[in-house]
């Protein structure tokens, strides 16, 4: 009887040191996802303390909602950058980030059936969020003007965001 008891409070010890662990170890994730992110943060603000901020525009859509900001940055080592934040637009098959040459694009304007000339960013990295893209090198951003979500397989234009000079 008395080995009994003492082999059930030795399982029941070992249960309550198995049970303790799980949020430990919970904590100690939580705490590196904060690090992390916190790291991004201080990434991003080191980035933008380094980078020229050339162009900026609020993204406007009314058959799809979009919204955020679209700015152009020059890194310290030339590159130019789109980075989009506090971004946010419907979700889509086939949807691109381009850049038009025109003022702006109207969200019910066919705009890709003219003979508008746009640059191609890439597809759209998330439907949410900052994102960045690449803008070629030798892009005249005094001619392609406006940044555009555009879905390619409806051709159309979910939300747009003019640049102005900053």
């Amino acid at each position: 009887m008395v080995r009994t008891i003492k082999a059930g409070m030795g399982f029941a010890v070992l249960a309550a040191a198995v049970a303790l662990q799980a949020p430990l170890r919970a904590q100690d994730s939580m705490q590196q996802d904060k690090m992390q992110s916190d790291k991004m943060m201080q990434d991003d603000k080191m980035h933008q303390a380094s980078a020229k901020t050339l162009f900026t525009g609020k993204f406007h859509g009314k058959v799809h909602k979009t919204e955020g900001r679209a700015t152009v940055y020059q890194e310290a080592d030339g590159k130019v950058v789109l980075r989009l934040t506090n971004f946010k637009t419907s979700n889509g098959p086939d949807v691109h980030v381009i850049l038009v040459a025109t003022k702006d694009a109207m969200d019910d304007a066919n705009f890709l059936k003219s003979n508008i000339e746009r640059v191609e960013l890439g597809a759209l990295k998330g439907n949410e969020g900052d994102q960045n893209y690449e803008i070629p090198a030798g892009t005249d951003l005094t001619k392609f003007r406006t940044v555009s979500i555009y879905c390619e397989r409806f051709n159309a234009n979910f939300g747009a965001a003019p640049l102005e000079k900053f």
